[in-house]
């Protein structure tokens, strides 16, 4: 109880020095009075440039972000457990990718005629491509190797697809909106995405501890599963369904952000160990952390440019994640 609560006045904090750093420095109170003028009507006197910022602008990326973190890393957990590989995250194995390409389609392609939002349409992309990587999976050989390389192959050719589509069919200022979309852009969220990110995030979590149980068992493989009582199919299509559609949503959202959903589950690992019951909701705050923390750094690290926040979780990521590994074989 103790760590839950601190581990839940740290994402506070985090949302806080959020809110308040950025090109325009804003006194850290500002901040807190601002939520409360918002929430309470406390009737605090803010400039109104401040609080404009706050509230408008600041505080609703921050959120997007953690949920951002949160949703990748459960993924990331979810991913790596199931299928029993430290390599394995949405996006290497071409779930982002997909989504990216399924999201693309709908905004450039008008595919479902106006019927299908942004979040749908990601959520079909990641299905098809999960489905596809398993296929190929299965042809090569079932093998934890099988499964990263055809993530690989499948990330590759949905990443293709989203280039033609948008080389062939956007404008040159839909091209380029989408580019830097693609790269990671937490520039355009507002409230409304809040309204979506935050119950989808929450959600994920809940059906993920839902089968914490589930996850400890796959640690020694299906068969040591199945026989401990655990719905395999069941279980398999409740989870992937949910990185899908986490994965999906924050692909709709923000772009493809790579790294988050591999990094964080191994470095959470190190810190409260394997069982998933506490791993998960860790894992959920860590990457809420992590994202909050790359959002900051890509306002500030380049003065008058915002840098895509992919950019920024690969600059940090990929160093982490070779810590991580060369930590873990010198333990072997």
């Amino acid at each position: 109880m103790g760590a839950a609560l601190a581990a839940l006045v740290l994402l506070i904090i985090a949302l806080w020095f959020g809110a308040a750093i950025g090109e325009t420095a804003i006194p850290f109170d500002a901040v807190a009075k601002t939520v409360a003028n918002r929430l309470f009507q406390a009737g605090y006197p803010l400039d109104p440039i401040d609080e404009g910022i706050v509230w408008s602008y600041r505080l609703s990326r921050v959120v997007v972000a953690a949920c951002c973190g949160a949703a990748l890393s459960l993924s990331g957990v979810v991913l790596q457990s199931l299928l029993r590989n430290p390599l394995a995250d949405p996006y290497v194995l071409g779930i982002s990718a997909g989504a990216s390409t399924g999201a693309v389609s709908v905004a450039i392609l008008g595919l479902g005629g106006g019927l299908i939002g942004l979040p749908l349409g990601a959520f079909a992309g990641a299905l098809i491509a999960f489905c596809l990587v398993s296929l190929l999976a299965m042809r090569a050989g079932r093998g934890s190797a099988a499964i990263i390389l055809a993530g690989i192959a499948g990330s590759q050719l949905f990443h293709a697809l989203t280039s033609f589509v948008v080389t062939k069919a956007a404008n040159a200022e839909q091209a380029r909106g989408i580019m830097f979309w693609l790269l990671g852009n937490l520039s355009g969220v507002r409230w409304p995405d809040v309204g979506l990110a935050l119950p989808v995030a929450i959600l994920g979590l809940v059906l993920c501890l839902g089968q914490a149980r589930a996850l400890d068992a796959f640690a020694f493989g299906k068969e040591s599963a199945a026989s401990l009582g655990i719905p395999v199919r069941r279980v398999y299509v409740i989870l992937i369904a949910t990185t899908a559609m986490m994965t999906a949503v924050m692909v709709s959202l923000v772009g493809s952000i790579g790294f988050v959903g591999l990094v964080i589950p191994h470095a959470t690992r190190m810190m409260v160990g394997v069982r998933h019951g506490v791993l998960l909701p860790a894992a959920a705050i860590v990457g809420a952390i992590f994202m909050i923390g790359a959002d900051v750094l890509s306002r500030i690290l380049v003065s008058g440019q915002v840098l895509p926040i992919g950019v920024v979780t690969a600059l940090f990521g990929a160093p982490a994640f070779a810590l991580i590994m060369s930590q873990r074989r010198a333990s072997l």
